[in-house]
């Protein structure tokens, strides 16, 4: 199809985890508008370009090879993109600040703003910018001053809020079959006319009922509320998990039993060392910052609760081990399976497991880690990033945390095993085969509660697991 021949035409800025997927499940329900992925990352395009993706995602690359060359393309022209398109969307890194005001809780938006200057800088007609990215509350405000302040004489624009409610390895169905689309802007003839115009895209393949319109400001703290109260629904699950350890209660049992009622439901009830990814934390932290703003401190400290949860979680999963291992693991190698923060997804930002790891080293373990779809490189990203974890930190990190081949190899004489990632194919290994190859005794704590303990029991190992009752505990 030529250029002229299609009835829109999108631009996204930012080349993500996000960006990506959403532009391409646009891109297969709407033949006629033309989706255009833009970054100033050559090698990011690049993978976006090949069959060898720089996200893992199910379904995704499938997607993409349907669509690409024909209605989506991946560029690093932004220039030409931004001045061809009708609608443009930000979909770029918000990072938790590092320093200066707010620095561990409030959202660093430079990145939106940077989108918005060079948008205005170069755009010669009317847009509507779309916000995918995560923001704090009335960053569309913000955006939409830069807009205008540095706008070309007779040049207007729209921005709306569009949050994305996506969850790693299930992403590509919650874009395809989305339990709602949230769409926010200004309540002016002209954003109502905007926020018309990017329902009728979604509209293409979602029911009009499921495609919630509001204000701007409701539109961008509904997207931080929807992640705070699902964190919430894992800590208060993780806070009972103790519970039971400590009074020989299942913690499975009692999420049955509490999911059961319509009215909580059994969603995110499951007891885990702890939870992950790029936006629960980061989504927390925003909406605790923002109650500190408004001078809101007991609201502030509620949701900031959760957090320390987590946080508390993680850090008893650990020492958990320790303990359990005759006070001492100095030395030992220890089979780390799974590193990215859940199954099916590559992604580790805020992965328990580098948590989990950085711990086991700080005893002086011998970390062997295993994961499908994590790199080495990768891991060494993340516990740089996220916890300053690094050869000139932590001396000798390199040769204790091996990353290994497969989970048989990791195991190979190992003292334990920690399951940190909930990935199918450890359900379906051969135990016996691995605990026959492992010091004995042979100990695994399992992270996520995916195995059969008392097979494993019966091989020999000793079990030890989130939230359920030991055999013979001495108290």
């Amino acid at each position: 199809m030529a250029a002229a021949d299609f009835k829109l035409k999108i631009c996204c800025m930012g080349a993500g985890y996000v960006g990506g997927p959403t532009m391409a499940v646009i891109a297969a329900n709407c033949p006629d508008i033309k989706v255009t992925v833009v970054d100033i990352s050559e090698k990011q395009i690049g993978a976006w370009n090949s069959d060898d993706l720089p996200i893992f995602e199910p379904g995704l690359l499938e997607v993409v090879q349907q669509v690409r060359g024909k209605n989506m393309f991946f560029s690093t022209a932004i220039d030409e993109t931004i001045e061809e398109a009708d609608i443009i969307f930000i979909s770029v890194n918000t990072p938790t600040k590092t320093q200066g005001i707010g620095a561990g809780r409030a959202a660093n938006v430079k990145n939106c703003e940077l989108c918005a200057r060079k948008i205005a800088e170069v755009a010669s007609a009317n847009k509507i910018v779309v916000e995918k990215s995560t923001v704090p509350v009335r960053t569309a405000h913000a955006v939409k001053r830069v807009l205008a302040s540095s706008a070309k004489e007779g040049v207007t624009f729209q921005v709306l809020s569009n949050p994305e409610f996506l969850a790693e390895g299930t992403a590509m169905d919650d874009l395809q079959n989305p339990a709602r689309v949230l769409i926010g802007g200004e309540q002016t003839p002209e954003g109502l006319a905007a926020v018309e115009t990017l329902v009728s895209v979604y509209a293409q393949w979602i029911a009009r009922p499921q495609i919630i319109t509001t204000n701007l400001w409701s539109s961008e703290l509904s997207k931080l509320v929807a992640n705070a109260v699902l964190a919430q629904r894992v800590s208060s699950i993780n806070s009972i998990s103790a519970l039971c350890e400590a009074t020989d209660a299942d913690v499975s049992e009692i999420s049955r039993a509490i999911g059961s009622d319509p009215r909580i439901g059994p969603k995110f009830l499951n007891a885990s060392v702890g939870f992950g990814g790029s936006c629960f934390q980061k989504d927390i932290l925003n909406l605790v910052y923002l109650c500190e703003t408004f001078g809101l401190h007991e609201c502030a400290e509620y949701w900031h609760q959760v957090i320390k949860m987590n946080e508390y979680q993680k850090k008893r999963f650990s020492m958990q081990i320790v303990k359990s291992m005759f006070n001492t693991i100095t030395g030992k190698k220890i089979a780390v399976y799974g590193f990215a923060f859940k199954k099916d997804t590559g992604d580790t930002r805020e992965t328990a497991s580098a948590f989990v790891c950085r711990d086991l080293l700080e005893e002086q373990a011998k970390v062997h880690v295993y994961d499908p779809k994590v790199e080495r490189s990768v891991m060494f990203m993340e516990l740089s990033y996220t916890l300053q974890v690094t050869p000139e930190t932590m001396p000798g990190l390199e040769d204790n945390l091996i990353t290994s081949p497969d989970a048989y190899t990791a195991a190979e004489g190992a003292h334990a095993i920690a399951i940190l990632t909930e990935w199918d194919e450890f359900k379906t290994l051969d135990y016996k085969r691995i605990y026959d190859s492992m010091s004995k005794p042979a100990f695994l704590f399992d992270g996520r509660n995916i195995l059969d303990h008392a097979a494993l029991r019966e091989i020999g190992f000793e079990v030890y697991a989130i939230g359920k009752p030991v055999p013979n505990k001495e108290f």
